[in-house]
């Protein structure tokens, strides 16, 4: 056999091979077939024989893989992400991006949220010149968690860090305040949509400031209604009144739905007044700085000091995380 039939039946070879594993390889992601097992850090930091940053990197590509394969992250994807993060940073501390990831999509409960803020206590320990991580700690603890105190601490810590932003010792003293409204609610979208491309976060973020504008808009109709009251002496029946008759009090009412909402994508949303207070048909009810089931100014429902889940925390959440380390 000469050598370029032997090339040729060598390429043929190569060719038939390549295909056959192909035709082996599962379209589904792991994160599809519901494989969500990810072994304790501690087990895989002891079995990687000094292989630590390449273990940490193949986490990490399943990590991206399971968020990128999802059109929606649920609690049990973001529950999976945090483990995997877990052991990213486990075996390699030194990372960057990985604990924001993570702490993005580990929103779903308190048990969540409290995990991200484990793995962004982390990231600060590992880069305490990072504004960034002490930002998003202040962020879950505003947002989520409805604690001034905590948020305010973590920002503080961040204000002369390079390359923070010049509000964070005005949103500081508002959270020492404790007048956590939906100015400083805001600021916090605001500065978390400017630091993602991710088109979920966005789409998350957006929404929170969507619901923030009807919010200042119900206030400026609640503002007109006291005045209408102190000019006619009694209440409004519907939210027409501010506009009509001889005591209209504004010219106009604003839209009840978002500015940015194309003209395709409107609900033909009203003005109304529900359970005494005048409400946006658009979102059904007046907007909470909280996502007030699990946490809140008035009720936080976990012991700050320790950041770890009471007691009274879900237990479903505390086992399925203790399953997921000690597996």
């Amino acid at each position: 056999m000469s050598s370029k039939a032997f090339q040729i039946l060598a390429m043929l070879g190569f060719v038939f091979l390549t295909g056959w594993a192909h035709a082996r390889v599962p379209l589904e992601t792991r994160a599809d077939r519901g494989e969500d097992f990810v072994p304790a850090p501690a087990a895989v930091d002891a079995a990687s024989l000094g292989f630590d940053a390449l273990l940490a990197d193949y986490y990490w590509l399943q990590a991206v893989q399971v968020a990128g394969s999802q059109q929606a992250v649920d609690e049990r994807v973001a529950r999976h992400l945090g483990r995997l993060v877990d052991v990213v940073t486990t075996l390699n501390p030194h990372v960057g991006h990985p604990y924001r990831f993570a702490a993005v999509w580990m929103t779903h409960s308190r048990a969540q949220v409290l995990e991200a803020n484990r793995l962004l206590e982390r990231a600060i320990a590992f880069h305490p010149d990072d504004w960034r991580n002490h930002f998003y700690l202040g962020f879950n603890h505003f947002y989520y968690l409805g604690n001034y105190p905590a948020a305010a601490d973590a920002l503080e810590a961040a204000m002369d860090l390079e390359g923070s932003p010049g509000y964070l010792p005005r949103l500081v003293a508002r959270l020492k305040s404790q007048t956590g409204d939906i100015e400083v609610a805001e600021v916090f979208l605001r500065q978390m949509l400017a630091g993602t491309d991710d088109p979920q976060e966005r789409v998350k973020y957006e929404t929170g400031l969507d619901e923030i504008e009807i919010e200042h808009k119900a206030r400026f109709l609640d503002r007109a209604r006291a005045a209408y009251r102190a000019l006619t002496g009694r209440d409004i029946e519907r939210v027409e009144d501010l506009v009509t008759g001889p005591h209209r009090v504004i010219e106009q009412l604003p839209d009840p739905e978002p500015e940015a909402i194309p003209a395709p994508l409107r609900r033909g949303s009203v003005w109304q007044i529900e359970d005494d207070r005048i409400v946006s048909s658009y979102l059904g009810a007046r907007y909470e700085v909280h996502y007030s089931h699990y946490g809140g100014q008035e009720g936080a429902l976990f012991g700050e000091e320790t950041n770890r889940p009471e007691a009274s925390a879900p237990e479903d959440d505390v086992r399925e995380h203790a399953e997921g380390e000690g597996a």
